[in-house]
């Protein structure tokens, strides 16, 4: 039987450690986290379970580096977070896994649901992949050598779910105990166990639509190919110390879905188990990141997209699409950066905290009076209007096409920030604002197969 590795995420309280995460109603997530985690890790030991608690004092890195060089063949990792929302009423448990690993996914929500079964009042808010968090991977997902999931065990923001987390937390360790078990259990199976034994099943590859002449491998679910065919597709790894090598028979393999991040598509052929790689794309690495410029998507890609994202955000606004390609188009700003900063500022449309949907304020635009809500619009596509208006006044010097309704247009240097990542700390004081914008048009391009 393998062994399980446990993370309290937001644990590390002494000076170099992580930081407290979220803090509300007079507690904290690192105290929330860690107190959960020493229920968790008794109830599994008391089951017959090996398990490795990581130490509180570690970052993130160092948690991921030191479960790393302690892994065997069948172990697994979970690191367990409180989820944070400007909503008070949004609540609930979700677990994110690699992106595009169905066999991670089920084991996803197989831990959801031993949860949902232990507690019924701490809502499923479901299994998602690592792509649909804020930067568009989770580190914790992506550079542990072992099958991983990070779980988001009840909003500490809402007043219901830190009454569970506190008062019922025997429940939520046996909960979360019962599904490890059954992870851990599905992971192990039968046979070898000794690194030198195991043999890793290979996968054909596929770029550019012709096979490869070389093999990849699968690990732990995950896709790797030879190293050598990152430098074939153009790839430079000699500056990415986070993509994962790994070393089989000799030859030196890095996850396939780290790619993604230079601009590669990565897709899955189940019914030949071959990898799909495509480095020719019907976009411009170099201009992916400018704001002044025409989008790639169609107003039917965009609704696909909101709708995957949130089922019932066209019933309120249906043209929502429509307007960002025309409106944007008007003032030559990329629709498809505009409308994936939207779904930042929103969350795909759901809103939340002090803005609401009747303000058609889409770009969390504020208002000369600094009114704490914001600004206000008469209808979306005035709102859509002067979120564009505002994005040109940072990315351009050209003068505007269109009369100026962007309250706080003027305010701006006139061209200080032409790509995304310069958004960061002006538009918004989050200093990931331009890396949470990216991840969301990435996951639009691979929506629309246009990475």
């Amino acid at each position: 039987m393998g062994r399980i590795f446990i993370s309290a995420g937001h644990g590390g309280i002494e000076q170099g450690g992580r930081d407290l995460g979220v803090i509300a109603g007079g507690t904290t997530e690192a105290q929330e986290m860690i107190a959960l985690r020493n229920k968790i890790v008794p109830e599994l030991r008391s089951r017959g379970f090996e398990v490795l608690s990581v130490p509180d004092e570690l970052s993130l890195r160092q948690t991921i580096e030191w479960i790393n060089a302690r892994a065997r063949s069948k172990d697994v990792a979970l690191e367990i977070h409180s989820g944070f929302a400007s909503n008070p009423e949004v609540g609930g448990a979700s677990a994110f896994y690699i992106t595009n690993n169905t066999e991670r996914k089920k084991h996803a929500e197989l831990m959801l649901l031993a949860l949902q079964r232990s507690l019924p009042q701490l809502e499923n808010r479901g299994a998602k992949p690592d792509t649909a968090a804020g930067f568009g991977r989770l580190a914790f997902c992506r550079d542990t050598v072992l099958p991983s999931i990070q779980m988001e065990v009840g909003y500490l923001t809402n007043p219901s779910d830190r009454f569970l987390l506190q008062n019922r937390r025997a429940k939520i360790s046996q909960g979360i105990a019962d599904g490890l078990a059954a992870w851990s259990r599905a992971i192990s199976g039968s046979g070898a166990t000794d690194e030198s034994e195991i043999i890793y099943p290979s996968i054909d590859l596929k770029i550019n639509k012709q096979i490869y002449d070389e093999q990849g491998i699968i690990v732990n679910s995950n896709a790797y190919i030879p190293i050598d065919l990152a430098d074939r597709l153009g790839v430079d790894l000699t500056r990415a110390p986070n993509v994962r090598r790994f070393q089989y028979r000799g030859v030196v393999y890095v996850k396939a879905i780290e790619l993604r991040e230079f601009n590669i598509s990565v897709g899955w052929e189940s019914s030949t188990r071959t990898l799909i790689l495509r480095s020719i794309l019907k976009i411009c690495p170099g201009f992916i990141d400018r704001i002044i410029g025409h989008g790639n998507t169609s107003t039917v890609q965009l609704m696909m997209f909101l709708k995957a994202n949130n089922e019932k955000a066209l019933a309120e606004f249906p043209d929502i699409a429509k307007l960002y390609r025309e409106e944007a188009e008007i003032e030559g700003v990329n629709y498809d950066i505009a409308f994936s900063q939207a779904m930042v500022e929103t969350n795909f449309l759901r809103f939340g905290g002090s803005l609401k949907p009747s303000q058609n304020n889409f770009g969390g635009l504020g208002d000369v009076a600094g009114r704490p809500e914001g600004a206000t619009f008469p209808n979306a596509r005035l709102g859509v209007r002067a979120h564009i208006q505002q994005l040109k006044a940072y990315a351009s010097q050209e003068p505007l096409v269109q009369e100026q309704v962007s309250p706080r247009f003027r305010f701006i240097t006139r061209g200080i920030a032409p790509l995304v990542e310069q958004l960061s700390g002006r538009w918004s004081a989050d200093t990931q604002y331009g890396r949470r914008i990216m991840a969301v048009l990435r996951r639009l391009y691979d929506s629309a197969e246009l990475l």
